[in-house]
């Protein structure tokens, strides 16, 4: 099924709950928050927070009968983050489900008692989200965005497709411990592979700009765009300086080949969102947080697109092709 048409399910399914509620006896209705670090307009984050939904749904519970949702889109501004967090955490919700390191932090700050279950946290170990993967211990659990042995996997799937690369600028956010921890895995396989991996600590745009420009007058470079808010808060000034520059690039999801960039190895986040609801399920039935082991991606998905490629001049392996998850032509 392509994606819009699951949005538009969910949208329709969603819309019919309701109806279906009022036919049937009134129960306790507990309360889901939601906070999300983008904007409502945003199609990846609708179709995860529709897979979120249906997830719930199959597990019995019907928006307006036995749940409702109050969903914050806060977009990326940490000001607003913090605001909303403060906001759900004073409605004492049953659960709040925050996406990313960012909105599980602020929600933490907010509140140690509101279970809080995050679809996706790069390491929320070191983050100091959770005590550990097998016993979170705290108020707090849910589902790992990377696992470190990607980064390599990121690094090969460079060489693959773009075999004259031999350096590679590897953006990271060195405020949070993932992106040391990406760059080390990244590091440890160049060798192998003869490539040079340069850290490029992301910061701001005018960086990012002055960075991609001195890299390129090198030749044969490459990029690899790893996990952070801030590389995806620059997600189209990266893609449009990748083509700029004819720099070959791996992201680390789909969304920013969707847009123009080359390459995307990462987890399927609208499954993770489904999984999601499941411990949120089992949370509204009386298992607590602490116990809930943190979870890695159990599904991973390689997407292409294939005009950038072209545009960049690269003859894409026919084995890389037969991979692919998705193909955007």
């Amino acid at each position: 099924m392509k994606r819009r048409e699951f949005i538009t399910l969910i949208g329709g399914a969603a819309a019919a709950w309701p109806i279906a509620a009022r036919a049937q006896q009134r129960e306790r209705v507990r309360l889901i928050g939601i906070l999300l670090p983008t904007t409502a307009d945003n199609p990846e984050f609708q179709a995860r927070v529709g897979a979120f939904l249906q997830g719930l749904q199959q597990s019995g519970w019907s928006i307006g009968r036995n749940v409702r949702i109050d969903t914050r889109w806060a977009t990326a501004n940490a000001d607003e983050i913090r605001r909303h967090a403060a906001e759900l955490a004073a409605l004492a919700p049953d659960a709040i489900v925050a996406h990313g390191a960012s909105s599980v932090g602020a929600t933490l700050q907010a509140t140690r008692t509101v279970p809080v279950v995050f679809p996706t946290v790069a390491d929320p170990v070191a983050a100091g989200f959770v005590d550990s993967l097998a016993r979170p211990g705290g108020n707090a659990t849910g589902f790992m965005a990377f696992e470190y042995s990607l980064g390599g996997k990121w690094l090969e799937l460079l060489k693959e497709i773009a075999p004259s690369v031999t350096r590679a600028a590897v953006f990271r956010d060195p405020t949070i411990p993932s992106g040391t921890g990406m760059f080390g895995a990244i590091q440890s396989v160049a060798p192998a592979l003869g490539i040079e991996a340069i850290p490029v600590n992301l910061r701001d745009a005018d960086e990012i700009k002055r960075v991609l420009s001195a890299f390129t007058r090198s030749g044969s470079g490459g990029l690899i765009v790893t996990p952070s808010s801030l590389s995806f808060l620059h997600r189209d000034l990266i893609v449009a300086l990748s083509a700029q520059f004819k720099l070959p690039a791996v992201y680390f999801l789909r969304p920013f080949v969707t847009v123009g960039g080359l390459v995307s190895y990462g987890p399927d986040e609208v499954e993770q969102y489904r999984q999601a609801a499941g411990y949120v399920d089992r949370i509204l039935k009386g298992e607590k947080p602490a116990d809930l082991p943190v979870q890695a991606p159990t599904k991973h998905e390689l997407v292409l697109n294939l005009k950038t490629a072209v545009s960049l001049g690269l003859d894409v392996p026919a084995t890389l092709l037969a991979r692919a998850d998705e193909v955007i032509e």
